[in-house]
């Protein structure tokens, strides 16, 4: 059936479903139906169904449906990419790499992000799934594609999650004034600890409580930037502290950069501050009008990020200057967080608000993390790409409870073990994250072009939304992975060294291994055989969409 096709023949075989699951129930109409456990009523989104008791999976859709606005959706895209600690973090080193020319830097990292979206927008339109990459790149590549770029998504998760966590955790102490908890590593971890459980409960018992925090939360943290922006702005108009710049549009000109490789470095730190705004395509199946609102929100996501990080930079820039002494932006003692030192001046005896603001950015990431993984990990299960458990939904708040708490488990155990090991280690990790990023986003790019290829010529708007511009997005990022795994061999470039090169090329590398390790293993499990026989999950198949 050709993808999209919703005929006579569909609402048959939606009656047929229907008729065999209320006569045989979940496991028995599964075992007799493998290939038409995943059949919709209406064809495009998985059929992230419940379990029973017994973990069984039942054909029928379990998400709670229409939860999540535009607006909603946005926000939880924006707040998964952790603006305000973001830029906190990457502004002082994208500086030191190409000088006053950083918001050109944060405009071009900028440009694959959208290129991707695209992509994510048309094949939403068509699939709206919540296994995103896993069902998409399945459906165009094949089931070990589709595999690897489900695994990609959840293990940069668990990963980034243990960087939030520890930021979440020291800020907490910052924020109460307490320096010598926020220096004291095992009290730190602790606090990390609670929070990221606190974020786990919360993303299980709905993703509509989920939204509402998430308001709450975006809300102090963009009002957080907005000042912090506007008060280093009005600041440098008046005259501001010794080493304040005049604004000049030369930040913006590309005739005016003097290392290429400084460019690239630099524009390989701001790609991976855009991470996070596919988070609402991941919620599609409970958003209203799944096939057209998340590819706007994931879109929105990202032009307000454009405004945040050029704006706010900019105002920064002015204010503080780029001497390495003092309130420089290259100073060495600030690289790490070039907010921080900045809010006492600014905002005075107000300070600990940019700080709450850090603190509730990391926290808020947490939970937007957790919530579009476990939705993967439930996507991949329905399709037999791993086991029934990770399918059930909680009976009464309609998440995928188990895939969720394990998420939650595993990246508070990771980030544990890393603590105990060394916090360079979990710095390298945290870097080494950047190329799981890039891959499932080339995984997604490239899916939408080989998906829709016999579309392309059917007019202009296909060509250049489903063809061109993915091709282009896939082909960037494919260079900023390969780059980075380049930069990251170098023992210069991590804070350790592991089997004689950098560490963060290890653990990358490492991590997407694993992931051809662990499917390897599903592959030996009979119950696996209907998915990597392309039956369960093939280009043809039909999947549920939530009722539009």
């Amino acid at each position: 059936m050709p993808p999209g096709n919703r005929g006579p023949d569909t609402v048959m075989l939606r009656e047929h479903r229907d008729a065999n699951t209320a006569l045989l129930g979940g496991r028995e109409w599964w075992r007799m139906n493998p290939m038409t456990a995943t059949q919709p009523s209406t064809g495009g989104g998985s059929p992230c169904a419940p379990g029973t008791g017994t973990g069984a999976i039942r054909a029928e859709k379990g998400l709670s449906s229409g939860a999540l606005g535009v607006v909603g959706s946005t926000v939880i895209g924006l707040a998964s990419t952790a603006p305000l600690y973001s830029l906190a973090a990457t502004l002082g080193y994208v500086i030191l790499a190409v000088g006053a020319q950083a918001p050109l830097v944060f405009i071009v990292a900028c440009i694959p992000m959208i290129f991707a979206a695209f992509a994510y927008q048309e094949l939403n339109r068509e699939m709206p799934d919540c296994g995103t990459t896993f069902v998409w790149g399945a459906k165009a590549f094949g089931p070990v594609t589709g595999w690897i770029g489900g695994w990609a998504v959840a293990v940069s998760a668990i990963m980034v999650l243990a960087n939030v966590g520890e930021i979440t955790g020291k800020y907490f102490w910052l924020l109460l004034g307490n320096t010598e908890f926020a220096d004291n590593r095992v009290i730190v971890v602790a606090t990390a600890v609670v929070f990221m459980a606190i974020m786990t409960f919360i993303s299980t018992i709905g993703v509509q409580m989920g939204e509402r925090l998430q308001m709450v939360l975006m809300t102090i943290q963009i009002l957080a930037m907005v000042l912090f922006g506007g008060l280093a702005l009005l600041q440098a108009l008046n005259g501001g502290v010794a080493d304040s710049v005049a604004f000049d549009w030369n930040w913006f000109n590309p005739a005016e950069l003097t290392s290429w490789s400084g460019f690239m470095e630099a524009v390989l730190l701001a790609l991976f501050i855009y991470w996070g705004w596919d988070t609402c395509l991941a919620l599609n199946e409970e958003t209203k009008n799944p096939r057209k609102t998340p590819g706007r929100a994931a879109l929105s996501s990202i032009v307000v990020l454009i405004i945040l990080y050029v704006g706010v930079s900019v105002a920064v820039m002015m204010f503080a200057g780029f001497g390495d002494t003092g309130f420089g932006l290259t100073n060495p003692e600030n690289l790490d967080d070039v907010f921080s030192v900045l809010s006492g001046v600014l905002f005075g005896p107000w300070g600990w608000f940019l700080i709450l603001g850090v603190m509730l950015s990391a926290a808020s990431s947490t939970q937007t993390t957790i919530l579009p993984t476990a939705r993967g990990t439930l996507s991949m299960a329905i399709y037999r790409a791993l086991p029934a458990k990770f399918a059930e939904l909680h009976p009464k708040f309609k998440t995928p409870w188990f895939s969720t708490t394990l998420m939650g488990v595993a990246a508070i155990l990771y980030y544990v073990s890393m603590s105990i090991i060394s916090e360079d280690v979990l710095a390298d990790s945290l870097t080494s994250m950047g190329l799981a990023v890039a891959l499932y986003y080339a995984i997604t790019s490239f899916a939408c072009v080989w998906y829709f290829k016999g579309t392309l010529r059917d007019s202009a708007r296909n060509l250049w939304m489903r063809g061109i511009l993915p091709l282009l997005g896939g082909l960037l990022l494919g260079y900023a992975f390969v780059q980075s795994a380049i930069d990251m061999w170098s023992t210069d470039y991590s804070e350790t060294v592991l089997l004689g090169v950098g560490g963060a090329f290890v653990i990358g590398v490492g991590a997407i291994l694993l992931g051809f390790v662990l499917m390897g293993i599903w592959w030996l499990r009979p119950n696996s055989k209907h998915y990597f026989r392309r039956e369960s999950l093939n280009r043809d198949t039909p999947v549920l969409v939530p009722d539009e």
